[in-house]
């Protein structure tokens, strides 16, 4: 199968793959090696176990903070966003009920905050708004994301989440259509009618999750970058999560077999490195149609920009 070909000049590069399999490092080091490159240079950590800012010996929270020339960084807090994202919902809901019900709501949203997938929807309305300070002055945008399984429910909401909002706005059209019918004669109702505010926030959504899946789906503009281990469950886990991208048409790019056990390693890791080279040899045939790159295992921990700027310059043959 012949090796698909990279974006030319991509605007957003996801990484993803398994728990503990270095996404932060390749994440990072990318991002320097493209700053390096001239590109603006924005990397985004979405992964609640932070861990940019000790990748690059400096302080990274919310609000975004430059790191170096042509790089700037930010690590977005789920929790905080997720409080966020309840309080701009119940604005909006408060402000289309009557004072009747204004409790039920909030406790409701409450219990919402609380619930599985509120921090997923939180830092999916963080992630739209990030992207859209594309050009301002950002040219290029990295994304360090969560464990697999996370940031692949993140990826698709969108197309999830879209064809539920259109049932939504299908569903609240046709009451609203029979209500039209009801009141022909009342001028006042009528325009109420024409102006309904459920519609338009229904259809604001939509319109935030088709610019999202626009992006996404893109293959000129965006791709998804898996790192994983040569060992047998990150194998299978990259090939599952590959299938589920391609099924939501979002573009696989490359891989990165990260920790490969070099030659000179000496005879301790003999046995460990042949057990390796099988896997080595199994990630090239299932993902021949991807690029592929191997970084060595390190003699040390990546922590500071020196060292970095060091892998960094490993990463080449993944933007070649």
């Amino acid at each position: 199968m012949a090796m698909k070909e990279k974006p030319s000049d991509p605007k957003y590069v996801f990484f993803g793959g398994k728990g503990g399999t270095g996404k932060t490092t390749c994440a990072g080091s990318f991002a320097v090696q493209m700053a390096k490159r001239g590109r603006k240079t924005l990397i985004i950590s979405t992964d609640p176990a932070h861990s940019l800012s000790d990748a690059y010996g400096a302080a990274i929270g919310p609000e975004i903070v430059p790191v170096s020339e042509n790089l700037w960084a930010v690590e977005v807090d789920a929790e905080l966003e997720a409080k966020k994202y309840v309080k701009q919902i119940q604005d909006q809901m408060l402000d289309l009920v009557s004072a009747a019900i204004v409790e039920e709501i909030k406790k409701q949203l409450e219990i919402a905050y609380l619930s599985p997938g509120a921090e997923e929807g939180a830092i999916f309305d963080k992630f739209i708004e990030i992207m859209h300070l594309m050009g301002k002055p950002y040219d290029l945008m990295v994304f360090d994301t969560a464990p697999t399984g996370h940031t692949l429910r993140l990826l698709t909401l969108p197309e999830v989440l879209g064809v539920w909002i259109q049932h939504l706005i299908d569903r609240h059209e046709k009451a609203r259509n029979l209500m039209k019918a009801s009141v022909k004669y009342d001028d006042i109702l009528r325009k109420r009618l024409e102006d309904d505010p459920i519609i338009r926030v229904l259809t604001k959504r939509k319109e935030k999750f088709e610019f999202a899946r626009g992006i996404l789906t893109d293959s000129e503009a965006c791709e998804f970058v898996f790192v994983l281990n040569a060992e047998k469950l990150p194998i299978l886990e990259t090939e599952r999560a590959i299938e589920l991208l391609e099924k939501f048409s979002i573009p696989v790019g490359g891989l990165v077999v990260n920790k490969v056990i070099p030659p000179e390693a000496g005879e301790y890791f003999q046995k460990r490195r042949v057990i390796q080279e099988g896997y080595l040899r199994d990630i090239q045939q299932r993902f021949s149609e991807y690029r592929i790159v191997q970084l060595p295992l390190l003699d040390m921990d990546i922590q500071g920009m020196s060292q970095i700027n060091m892998v960094s310059d490993l990463m080449g043959e993944l933007i070649h």
